[in-house]
């Protein structure tokens, strides 16, 4: 079987990664994938905006299944587009894919259907948001609608800080967004919650907590994640079942009302007050570096998974997982959220040894004449599983003092809160 993957970040590389381990599987392929794929895979550089060069390519080389990782194809309507053309194609399509491509579709649909979530505000220009303002209590949540590479939430602990987020996001540092939500902060903590779906069955596919912030302590600016650890510290078989019915089943139930049936991973952030859920967001999507610190747990064929979501038959399909602890922490540029070098030489990455429970999935990365470079903000992402986060944690912390990376940080305190030092 012949397999396609849309993607050029660390979880893109773990799904290769994940799949390249099934029998099944003859060859893949990565668009346009990075240095990691290209040693498992084969990299091809095509112009992603234009669905019909896709289509053409996956004609020529009579690839079975195309598996969509990053949102931005999903939301623009990718899956629709192959599926029109008979391809099997793993994700959400477009009218689904709003759940992540738009939150005030999101929040209409939790008020709609009564799932629990943080009251909100939506407004369409600075006057009116910074009235708004006046008549609130802080903290406050500010969020770009749209696409923002998890980079569009503001944590506002003061007025001015929200008429900062209010000009950044309308002068239009995230693009497109023309609208903005302001909603009240709930204090308790996060976690990142996973289902994969064929669109009649779901099934559970792991729990998590990433690290956002760029500093450590969890300060500093937002990022597109500095690490994490799975399982989270907070899931039970209670809180499991309050998700399930008080978030999940509304929602897919909200989309079937709409005409549209969700397959693929679903990711839903969720914040945890009293053992009671509440949906801060959702991604269409794994997160990144969710998947990474997921996957290694997998101990199914990931192959047989997509393809019974695809096929409609996920009830038939058993998921097992290792009972391990796994963590991961991303390497960046120095610099990053902000501005940074790029096409800088990872000059000992060849020389570490990757011992068998850890794994070494490239982001930001390419090959220039012959050498690992960076080209991105996040550039590896070391996982370990093992018995404890401690562990997993040291594991990763060794190996990357033995990278020794100059143009490279990283946090050492990921896990910090399920961790006694």
């Amino acid at each position: 079987m012949k397999v396609g993957i849309i993607g050029s970040g660390g979880r893109e590389h773990a799904l290769c990664h994940a799949l390249k381990k099934s029998d099944k599987i003859k060859e893949i392929y990565c668009f346009p994938g990075n240095a990691g794929t290209a040693k498992i895979a084969q990299n091809i550089s095509l112009d992603l905006q234009d669905f019909n060069n896709l289509k053409e390519f996956i004609f020529l080389k009579k690839i079975d299944l195309i598996v969509v990782g990053p949102e931005k194809p999903l939301v623009d309507g990718i899956v629709d587009f192959l599926e029109k053309q008979n391809i099997k194609v793993f994700g959400p399509n477009k009218i689904a894919a709003q759940l992540e491509g738009s939150k005030i579709f999101t929040k209409n649909l939790c008020n709609k259907y009564k799932i629990p979530t943080a009251k909100f505000g939506i407004f369409t220009n600075k006057e009116d948001a910074n009235i708004f303002l006046n008549s609130s209590n802080f903290p406050l949540v500010i969020k770009a609608d749209g696409l923002a590479s998890g980079k569009g939430v503001y944590i506002c602990e003061k007025k001015n800080k929200a008429i900062e987020a209010i000009n950044e996001i309308f002068d239009g540092k995230f693009g497109d967004a023309k609208n903005l939500l302001i909603e009240e902060f709930l204090e308790g903590e996060e976690m990142s919650y996973f289902v994969i779906s064929d669109g009649k069955t779901i099934k559970n596919f792991g729990t998590a907590q990433d690290h956002k912030r760029v500093l450590e302590g969890d300060k500093g600016k937002n990022t597109g994640g500095m690490g994490a650890y799975s399982p989270s510290r907070l899931i039970s078989d209670s809180l499991d079942k309050k998700i399930i019915n008080k978030i999940i089943k509304p929602t897919l139930r909200g989309l079937k009302e709409l005409g549209a049936t969700y397959k693929g991973f679903l990711y839903a952030g969720l914040m945890i007050i009293k053992n009671e859920p509440y949906l801060i967001e959702y991604n269409v999507r794994m997160g990144d570096p969710e998947c990474q610190t997921i996957l290694p747990k997998l101990n199914s064929d990931l192959l047989e998974i997509i393809i019974s979501c695809c096929d409609g038959s996920l009830d038939k399909t058993k998921i097992n997982w290792h009972d391990k602890k796994s963590l991961s922490i991303v390497l960046c540029s120095k610099g990053y959220p902000d501005e940074f070098e790029k096409n800088i030489p990872i000059k000992k990455l060849n020389q570490i040894k990757i011992r068998d429970n850890m794994f070494c999935y490239h982001a930001g990365t390419k090959i220039i004449k012959n050498e690992v470079c960076s080209i991105g903000g996040r550039v590896l992402n070391f996982v370990c599983l093992s018995e404890s986060f401690k562990e997993s944690r040291n594991e990763i912390l060794n190996t990357l003092n033995l990278l020794s990376w100059e143009n490279g940080f990283f946090r050492k305190d990921i896990g910090y809160k399920v961790i006694n030092e």
